[in-house]
């Protein structure tokens, strides 16, 4: 009997030892997991979906006066009284990297602003200042988008905007709320495109934590800006393509240009396409018409919520987002997004070549295809960007347009 205790002493002796053993040989992922776990359970109450209180993470911010994010390092010019709030004079083509922060952790906000209340100069520097986002040790970027479409809004002109991940405060302050989440390092840079000086300048702040569980298995986030001044008629738009990994498509913004404004037509007939994971002919998700994956029916006017909206319908310029939060988009290999270009003219008939809709007719941008219908298929403006989380590594983007194709018109 005392044998068999002694033994089954041994036993939990070595038992314990070999759980220290694999303890200390997990590294500081499952160490960072346990405190993660823990702090769950001590802290049930939950606030924008993170605990009150972490023991695990630790708080950061970059600014123009704190560029490393260094703990107390906050506003030291000028003997703490606001010496470098900003980079004053922003010159042309230059690239200005705004952040780099040793992982892993996530971005948890941002916030830019330049002065864009200009309506002459105002979309060139939208349009013109582009964002590039380089995740762990890629050198091709997971984020290329122009600042004013990467906060919501095409076509250069911001919009008061209030939504679940971007918001524009009174159309001037850029804030995004996307987790970007990074394992080794995160780099983010802005590359002064517009062809002059921006002064005065360029205002910033990234707000992160560090110490976050980030896994080679964990998604990261993408953004990717398209244009094509004249789609190809009968043939969808594309909104995404290229894409392979695993993850979630988000969602995006899109801008029309509508060439037939004034004209008494309607342009979003065309339905929202989703093509997962192989789709060839037709996409597992297809949508009802442009205004219906915005959130609203019967034509489109101006607003915003939470998922969806409408921030910009001004004269010709339209821009609508939707962001698939609650209705997720998985993906587990590829993902392809569309949308066609179908108008409706009110009408059963052909447009009058001779009428109203005449130059879109001689010019090859009207056609009708279904009698008995208003529907016709149109030649649009089309822009857009696209949200969405996968893992590593990212397949490079397409060729990004040039500025004379994301400026004209604007």
């Amino acid at each position: 009997m005392n044998g068999a205790k002694k033994k089954d002493g041994i036993c939990n002796i070595y038992t314990f030892a070999f759980v220290l053993v694999c303890f200390l040989m997990s590294g500081c992922r499952e160490e960072s997991y346990r405190m993660a776990l823990e702090d769950k359970k001590s802290n049930p109450i939950l606030l924008g979906g993170l605990p009150l209180y972490s023991s695990s993470l630790e708080s950061r911010a970059i600014t123009a006066e704190n560029q490393s994010g260094a703990k107390g390092q906050g506003g030291k010019e000028l003997n703490g009284r606001k010496g470098a709030p900003c980079l004053w004079n922003f010159k042309k083509d230059q690239i200005y990297t705004f952040a780099e922060i040793e992982g892993p952790g996530v971005i948890r906000h941002i916030w830019i602003t330049v002065l864009n209340n200009d309506p002459n100069t105002g979309p060139n520097k939208m349009r013109n200042l582009i964002l590039r986002f380089y995740w762990d040790d890629q050198k091709t970027p997971s984020v290329e988008v122009p600042l004013g479409d990467f906060f919501g809004i095409s076509h250069g002109r911001p919009q008061p905007l209030e939504s679940e991940f971007l918001t524009i405060a009174e159309g001037k302050g850029f804030n995004c709320y996307f987790p970007m989440p990074f394992r080794k390092k995160a780099k983010l840079v802005i590359h002064n495109e517009s062809g002059e000086d921006i002064t005065p300048a360029f205002f910033y702040q990234v707000d992160y934590t560090i110490g976050d569980t980030v896994t080679e298995d964990t998604p990261y986030l993408h953004a990717q800006f398209r244009r094509t001044l004249n789609t190809t008629i009968g043939e969808d738009y594309v909104i995404l393509d290229g894409v392979e990994g695993k993850g979630r498509f988000l969602g995006a913004n899109i801008g029309i240009v509508d060439r037939f404004y004034g004209k008494e037509v309607w342009w979003g007939e065309g339905e929202v396409k989703m093509y997962i994971d192989g789709d060839t002919d037709y996409p597992t998700i297809c949508g009802t018409g442009s205004e219906d994956y915005g959130g609203t029916a019967w034509g489109m006017g101006q607003f915003y919520a939470r998922y969806f909206g409408a921030p910009l319908i001004k004269d010709e310029y339209v821009s609508f987002y939707r962001f698939h939060v609650l209705d997720p988009i998985y993906f587990s290999e590829n993902i392809k997004v569309t949308i066609q270009q179908i108008g409706n003219d009110g009408s059963p008939d052909k447009a009058d070549p001779n009428g109203p809709l005449g130059e879109f007719v001689a010019k090859g941008w009207y056609k009708k295809v279904h009698s008995g219908g208003g529907q016709f298929e149109r030649v649009d403006d089309v822009c857009s960007t696209a949200y969405w989380y996968q893992t590593l590594p990212t397949t490079p983007f397409p060729v990004f347009p040039d500025r004379s194709l994301r400026s004209k018109g604007l």
